[in-house]
């Protein structure tokens, strides 16, 4: 049998360590069924797209170990560690998730807030008289 592949997924504060291995098609986030610890459904899509892209979706058993950020700032951080490890595990799954977009680390977070404003960017109001 071949040996587990790991990966890390990052996104915004959220950081995920995903372990994939041979199996049919069990996925865990922090010891909980990932329907369950992501109760969207949309996240639950963003989970499970990299398998559904390069339909292995019953082939391999996914562990996550999420940490960090909030729920959807996990999930997708989740897909792009799903992501990297599946082409760990075979080369060819390459240009399927690259042409889905799914081997992108999305750069943005939030930008930190500036003295003399309350907010980033918001000023306090400005008043002439």
């Amino acid at each position: 049998m071949e040996k587990q592949k790991n990966s890390v997924g990052r996104r915004k504060e959220a950081v995920t360590r995903v372990f994939v291995s041979k199996g049919s098609g069990n996925i865990t986030v922090n010891d909980k069924d990932y329907k369950q610890y992501f109760s969207l459904v949309y996240l639950q899509n963003q989970v499970d797209r990299p398998l559904r892209t390069v339909e292995a979706a019953d082939k391999f058993d996914i562990k996550i170990n999420a940490v960090g950020g909030g729920v959807k700032g996990q999930a997708e951080a989740a897909m792009l560690g799903i992501a990297r490890a599946l082409v760990e595990i075979n080369a060819d799954f390459r240009p399927a998730l690259k042409a889905a977009g799914l081997l992108k680390r999305d750069p943005r977070s939030v930008e930190r807030k500036k003295f003399g404003k309350k907010k980033a960017r918001r000023s306090y109001q400005f008043s002439k008289r």
